[in-house]
């Protein structure tokens, strides 16, 4: 017998992450044809009853309609300017951030309404005929302007917050958080699994297509499929895991099913493949785009060490959300109770390592971001369980070896030794408590 990682329950979530760009574009489309059909159908509604709407003539409704539409059309293309120049900035921070966020698709959105908006009035102005003016339409068309001022307004307020270190390391940690809470059970719910390893006769499930990454794991269909086949199933790869054509992605036992021959294409058909990484079910790839975040602010170009800081707050946030939460390999349960799927999945050594490590090495020369992982680990120290301390005094022992070589002034080393949640500025704790 051999030491079995515990089990849960299959998540049975739809993946938010991933389909964010999705909805997005939906909605511009949505938005854009609505206004299409309200422009030519509004006016021949008001031809039957007398509605209700602000006094124009026609030479002043076919004025204004084609104001709005021009205006409308004029201001997309703005938002599409801006669009691509925060992308840009973003993508300086971390390439991966964009993808990875998928905050953008509200802005699809916009564009859609502004498009919709500029179709409306279009459409509705070749209703215009004589002296024949759907005042109701046109009156409709002068809200539509109020109400696409008011959105824009909205969003380019909150674009100050999407293009700044600090701003982009609350919303990688606010998915990140939502991520932790759907994949990693608390540990007192979970039980281990006293059971041993496949050996001998198994069927190889191999990926087919060209090379991907495993964006996520169809957890409650690939449980399914086992229970209804009394088959177990070993994933050997995760999500995250990039594979090529002919890659073993799971293992099947016993080698029996290998009498259904569209059992290894159902199978392969539960791990969704992308070209990057997601934040869906990978909650190291969150720790990823933080790190990411944070050397970069301390790369010599940039030079930023308060960044660096802001997302220092996301990470200690998201390691004490884990500390009593099961990590590592993980069996999915049957409808009965049965272990069925094996999970590959990041201890928390693995996760405190990619979380941290790169930052020890360069942040260690800033007194700033020295001293605030000096309050992240020492927090750590304080609270997680007995088990998972080695991995985090490991590296509270090398940031004081690395700070000593890189800061080698009696005066700036003991500043730099201090405990301080703010990095520079706040209560500092010489004792490092």
């Amino acid at each position: 017998m051999t030491s079995q990682p515990p089990a849960r329950r299959p998540n049975r979530s739809r993946g938010a992450h991933r389909t964010g760009l999705l909805r997005g574009q939906g909605a511009a489309l949505t938005l854009a044809t609505g206004g299409a059909v309200l422009g030519w159908f509004l006016p021949l509604w008001e031809k039957r009853l007398a509605a209700p709407g602000l006094s124009f003539d026609a030479s002043t409704a076919q004025a204004a309609l084609g104001a709005v539409a021009g205006s409308m059309i004029t201001l997309a293309g703005f938002i599409v300017t801006a669009i691509t120049l925060v992308v840009q900035t973003v993508q300086a921070m971390s390439p991966r951030l964009v993808a990875a966020l998928g905050r953008f698709s509200r802005f699809l959105a916009l564009f859609g309404l502004l498009i919709g908006t500029a179709l409306y009035a279009l459409v509705t102005l070749s209703h215009i005929r004589g002296d024949n003016v759907p005042r109701l339409s046109v009156t409709l068309a002068v809200a539509l302007v109020l109400l696409d001022a008011i959105v824009v307004l909205h969003l380019l307020a909150s674009l100050r917050h999407a293009v700044t270190g600090g701003g982009l390391s609350r919303a990688v940690g606010e998915c990140l958080r939502a991520t932790i809470h759907q994949v990693h059970p608390v540990a007192a719910k979970t039980s281990p699994v006293p059971l041993t390893a496949h050996q001998g006769d198994t069927l190889s499930i191999t990926h087919r297509g060209r090379p991907a990454v495993i964006a996520s794991i169809d957890e409650a269909r690939i449980t399914r499929l086992a229970d209804r086949s009394h088959l177990r199933i070993w994933l050997t790869r995760t999500v995250g895991d990039s594979v090529t054509t002919g890659d073993v992605v799971a293992r099947v036992e016993p080698e029996a099913a290998a009498v259904d021959p569209l059992l290894d294409r159902r199978i392969a058909a539960c791990l969704r493949y992308g070209p990057s990484r997601t934040l869906e079910q990978d909650t190291a790839y969150g720790f990823r785009l933080l790190a990411d975040i944070a050397i970069r602010a301390l790369s010599p170009g940039i030079n930023d060490p308060t960044t660096a800081v802001q997302a220092l707050d996301q990470i200690e946030d998201a390691l004490l959300r884990l500390t009593d939460r099961t990590l590592g390999p993980i069996w999915l349960l049957g409808q009965h109770g049965t272990p069925r799927v094996n999970l590959p999945a990041p201890q928390w050594a693995d996760v405190v390592s990619v979380a941290l490590d790169e930052t020890l090495l360069y942040g260690s020369s800033s007194l700033q971001t020295v001293r605030r992982l000096n309050a992240l680990l020492q927090r750590l120290l304080a609270t997680v369980p007995a088990e998972r301390k080695p991995a985090v005094a490991e590296r509270a022992d090398a940031l004081q070896r690395l700070a000593t070589t890189r800061l080698p002034d009696p005066f700036l080393h003991r500043i730099a030794g201090c405990s301080d949640r703010q990095g520079l500025g706040g209560p500092s704790d010489s004792a490092g408590r």
